[in-house]
């Protein structure tokens, strides 16, 4: 079963990187039609695209690993007493793994179209100069914490044994989408250390030395989210481990 656990991980990051990176590189502006109108996707069909591929991974692989597919959310679901910290190391390799892997698959993808290059952004995350709308490292941090918090709020409060099981992956979907609404302008939202990481391996350069941020942001923000749900409105029966 733990072996079914990790490679439900990797497939399930592979798809929320293949998916929501995919459509940020691929699809997020592709030109003006004939009548004006635009062709990309924009930032929210991104966003959609990044809940689309949790609420649909949740519901593939949840049931055979929990469906964290996020680094952050592993250890967020450690300090909330949800998951053991011993399985936590596999996960983390599971899902970097699985997001390198389809890091790889989309930059075989975008590399057909003539002219392509990694190294302006493949749909990495940043700050200052790398950040979509300029923001400095403060700001992003501070988004990259406070978002990943609610994520994790969001996340322990929709799979409470009290709360409606079948609506979970969905709540968790949605929640990403908002998240994505209001951070690509800042960071191109991460809130997922593996989702940065493996574009920042292909981006190269600045990217590599920002994805720090990225790592130590979303954890601190997951265990604050964590902490917070087990203090104010959490329930003692939710807690496993």
């Amino acid at each position: 079963m733990e072996t079914k656990a990790l490679g439900a991980e990797f497939l399930g990051t592979f798809w929320l990187v293949l998916g929501g990176c995919g459509a940020a590189v691929l699809a997020a502006d592709f030109g003006v039609g004939g009548n004006g109108t635009s062709l990309g996707l924009g930032f929210v069909g991104v966003s959609l695209a990044f809940g689309l591929t949790v609420v649909t991974g949740a519901y593939a692989f949840g049931h055979v690993s929990g469906g964290h597919f996020n680094p952050a959310v592993t250890l967020g679901l450690v300090a909330g007493g949800r998951f053991e910290a011993a399985k936590a190391p596999g996960y983390i390799v599971a899902q970097v793994l699985g997001g390198i892997a389809a890091a790889a698959v989309l930059l075989g993808i975008a590399s057909g179209q003539d002219g392509f290059d990694a190294s302006a952004g493949f749909a990495s995350n940043g700050y200052g100069d790398l950040s979509p709308g300029g923001y400095a490292l403060g700001a992003a941090f501070l988004t990259e914490v406070v978002m990943t918090a609610f994520f994790l709020l969001v996340i322990l409060g929709a799979t409470a044994k009290k709360a409606a099981p079948a609506m979970g992956g969905l709540a968790i979907g949605l929640a990403l989408v908002l998240i994505h609404l209001i951070s690509i302008p800042v960071t191109n939202t991460s809130v997922n250390p593996a989702r940065s990481t493996s574009q920042a391996i292909f981006a190269g350069g600045d990217y590599i030395g920002q994805v720090w941020l990225f790592w130590v942001a979303p954890i601190i923000g997951a265990v604050i989210g964590a902490l917070i749900h087990r203090a104010v409105v959490g329930d003692p029966d939710d807690v496993v481990v």
